[in-house]
């Protein structure tokens, strides 16, 4: 104790308690750290169970809602008009939000949820009875068992159909430069014979909009057309009416009267606003938030874009591929994917279990739905065209269309059949067909390709405007008026809608990227690029705003009826398919027209590997051809970039034929068109398009001196670039080349010349800088058997061929600018 009293003395004293107090200090801020390290855990855990609480209260909303039935989403389109303060939501709102989910709720839709379906799928693999299936096996006929017993098919009228009769300007009939006569059966329309499909068709309940949307008619003036008349008395004579309950899948009964009325009142409170006298500013409806209230000037006969989806019977929400979600096939099924691929080029087998009426998410812009349209827009034919489509693709592409499309805004669709093999595309689709008045069906008497088939299509179509789209697509909802609201502001529009992926693989609907639009690479080989975010930045861009599209994609557009005629339609020379998609767009853009894509018109596509179908000719050859006629009609001095991408056989006429080309050129004099120098001037300027690979001085390496062209002879001087005489152009169709002269190597004395350059000789062609081998730099002439390259003699006082000697100096060249490899 003494020894401890004598250490504590003094300086011992101090040293001791700044000891002690050091050992406090750590422990309380060891004390401290371990509460701070506690605090970040719950913290995070806390974050982490509300979120896992968040998405399964989703989860097991979504589920509950599947299991009280799908109804009709567009109740959830206004969601203040069903819910404006009256009472809390009703179910079929709360499944359409699962229907419809946009923001972060679609990435959830695509990411977790699709994955949780996935899952869901691997556990419940598709089964294989075909009892259950949404579209029966077609190549047995079950469809047509029952037959039509009780009520025939009427017979069907013959017609044919001249595409090419009068000469076409301006009064709707095709040009006359091939005449073809097509046989068009014009199925005539019958109520549908009881036991086609099992899952009966739905049908799109025109009565009832159509009726809401006369009454705007009459309270707006509009002036109504014999034909428009006849029309509405046609619709009005096949109303949907249901004098008794239906039943669901899952036995409980859905009043859908009650449905229809919900409709009208939908369609009703968006005309509301034309029925009103004009007022300087409408209170548009708005959600349960204050915040998202608010007053827009809206214009006398403008509504908001009307984003049906109607369906006669309640959808299940737990049928295979519902809401664009994604399939997997159980193991013991590849086989029988495997086997039907080939009908289709994509998971047939998957497609045909899928409902035909299926509803998708709706991938727009959170701004389109309450972007406004004018109430007279103009009716549009919707045609499609087919050869041996696939029953369910083909089926439920018409359904999307008349699911989604305002009644009064679709005149008609026409399915165009381009001479199917398939028995089920025959008497079946007749009967299928049968029970909607608005679908009628044109069968071509021999195959004639795509763009005839279009153009068949369009001969006979009584719509405004025409819109064409592929027979294995799927319309989102809302698709359609924007595309029409641009046509109606110019007439000169051809607006394409956003053209999103549906699966070949598991079917499911997949975004695309904002801000795409349709771009060509040489040699006319069509791509998607996306915008410049300079361009995007200098417009102050949004994601709904329409984009301007250098070439369409050719398969999904719209265009007035009258414009699409006065540009000559598609260019009847054209084969099959094929190169039709770059014609109509440079005759679009350099003949006066805009061709957009629209943001806020969506259409899911199946993108195949290949064309299920075969062509009549050589398919390589056809496409070939067909981009020949345009690259001669509408490139102008550009088409040496066609040509020198490859194609440099197709400009032997002799043995490629591309047709007469007089009408064709003719056509664009008549229309006072652009040069393509300004399409990409002022269309697609950030294409590069030099009109020559190389130009310059020809500089050889071994001489230190540069080739010139004095009083009809070759020679060298020193190199001067201002002298004309020693300026050459390497061009497309590899000739070296000054003004019309071209250097020509003489295989049999192994000399050169000059000679008047044809881009069709083959022996005025010199491969240079074509590879990154040790003969780059050469000259080597491309017609002789043997690789003999230009050489220059030691002395400079001649120029010959002579065996490729890689490092021969004398042999290697070099232009001052190189724009091309």
């Amino acid at each position: 104790m003494m020894k401890v009293r004598r250490y504590l003395r003094g300086s011992g004293r101090v040293l001791a308690f700044v000891f002690i107090a050091s050992v406090i200090w750590l422990l309380f801020d060891m004390a401290a750290l371990r509460i701070s390290i506690n605090d970040v855990n719950s913290h995070l855990l806390k974050e982490r169970v509300i979120k896992e609480r968040k998405v399964f209260k989703q989860q097991s909303k979504a589920t509950q809602m599947m299991k009280k039935g799908f109804k009709h989403p567009v109740q959830r389109m206004d969601l203040a008009v069903t819910h404006g303060g009256k009472g809390p939501l009703g179910s079929s709102v709360k499944l359409a939000e699962v229907y419809r989910q946009r923001g972060k709720k679609q990435d959830q839709m695509l990411g977790d949820t699709k994955q949780s379906h996935l899952q869901q799928a691997g556990d419940n693999p598709l089964k294989s009875d075909h009892s259950k299936s949404v579209v029966s096996k077609h190549n047995e006929g079950a469809n047509l068992q029952n037959g039509p017993s009780k009520q025939a098919v009427k017979a069907k009228k013959a017609v044919y159909l001249d595409l090419n009769g009068p000469k076409l300007e301006k009064s709707g009939v095709i040009d006359s430069s091939d005449k073809v006569t097509l046989l068009v059966v014009q199925s005539n329309i019958t109520q549908v014979p009881p036991g086609v499909q099992e899952n009966k068709p739905v049908k799109t309940g025109d009565a009832e909009v159509q009726h809401a949307l006369d009454k705007k008619d009459l309270k707006t003036n509009v002036k109504v057309t014999d034909e428009q008349k006849i029309s509405l008395q046609a619709e009005e004579a096949h109303p949907v009416k249901t004098t008794h309950p239906k039943k669901d899948v899952k036995g409980k009964e859905v009043d859908i009267k009650k449905e229809e009325k919900q409709v009208k009142k939908f369609v009703e409170s968006d005309v509301n606003a034309v029925k009103q006298p004009p007022k300087p500013t409408i209170k548009l409806p708005a959600g349960d938030d204050s915040k998202d209230n608010f007053t827009a000037v809206r214009k006398p006969g403008v509504h908001k874009v009307l984003s049906l989806d109607l369906t006669h019977a309640p959808r299940d929400a737990n049928a295979v591929g519902q809401f664009g979600q994604a399939v997997i096939v159980a193991s013991d099924e590849d086989a029988e994917v495997k086997k039907r691929w080939d009908e289709g080029h994509f998971n047939v087998y998957l497609s045909d279990q899928i409902p035909v009426d299926r509803a998708i998410p709706d991938t727009r812009p959170d701004m389109c739905a309450q972007n406004l349209v004018h109430d007279d827009l103009p009716s549009t034919s919707v045609i499609f065209c087919f050869v041996d489509e696939v029953w369910s693709t083909l089926l439920r592409s018409v359904h999307s269309v008349l699911n989604r499309s305002p009644p009064h805004l679709l005149k008609e669709i026409i399915l165009v059949d381009d001479f199917s093999t398939k028995d089920y595309l025959k008497k079946q689709l007749d009967v299928y067909m049968s029970q909607f008045p608005k679908v009628r069906i044109i069968r071509l008497k021999e195959r004639q390709g795509l763009i005839r088939a279009r153009l068949a299509g369009a001969a006979v179509a009584k719509g405004e405007v025409l819109t064409f789209l592929d027979s294995h697509i799927e319309c989102n909802v809302g698709w359609l008026e924007p595309l029409l609201e641009r046509v109606y502001l110019d007439r000169k529009k051809v607006p394409c809608p956003v053209i999103e992926v549906i699966s070949d693989k598991d079917m499911s609907y997949m975004l695309v990227d904002n801000f795409q639009r349709g771009i060509f690479k040489w040699p006319l080989v069509f791509g998607w690029s996306a915008l410049p975010d300079e361009y995007i930045k200098k417009n102050n861009m949004t994601i709904a705003d329409p984009i301007r599209c250098p070439v369409m994609a050719g398969g999904l557009f719209s265009i007035d009826k009258k414009y699409f005629y006065e540009l000559g339609a598609y260019d009847p020379g054209l084969d099959v398919w094929g190169g039709e998609n770059m014609e109509i767009s440079f005759k679009i853009w350099m003949c006066g027209g805009e061709i957009e894509i629209i943001p806020c018109s969506r259409v899911g596509h199946i993108f195949r590997g290949q064309n299920p179908y075969k062509f009549p000719k050589d398919r390589q050859k056809t496409v070939e051809r067909n981009l020949a006629r345009v690259a001669e009609v509408w490139l102008d001095e550009y088409k040496d970039l066609f040509y020198g991408h490859g194609y440099h056989h197709l400009l032997d006429k002799k043995i490629n034929n591309i047709g007469n080309l007089t009408e064709q050129i003719e056509l664009r004099n008549r229309l006072k068109c652009k040069s393509f120098k300004w399409y990409l001037d002022n269309v697609y300027p950030d294409m590069e398009a030099p009109l020559v690979k190389a130009e310059g001085l020809v500089f050889n390496r071994g001489l230190r001196k540069c080739l010139t062209l004095q009083k009809g002879s070759l020679s060298f001087e020193i190199c001067d670039l201002s002298k004309q005489s020693q300026l050459f152009n390497y061009t497309w169709m590899r000739q070296v080349r000054q003004q019309d002269l071209c250097v020509a190597p003489q295989a049999k004395k192994s000399g050169i010349s000059l000679q008047l350059c044809d881009d069709a000789k083959s022996e005025l062609r010199w491969f240079h800088k074509s590879s990154n081998s040790a003969l780059a730099e050469h000259l080597m002439a491309e017609f002789v058997s043997r690789h003999m390259c230009l050489e220059a003699g030691p002395q400079g006082d001649t120029l010959r061929l002579n065996p490729c000697e890689p490092s021969n100096a004398f042999q290697k060249w070099q232009f001052t600018h190189y724009h091309a490899q």
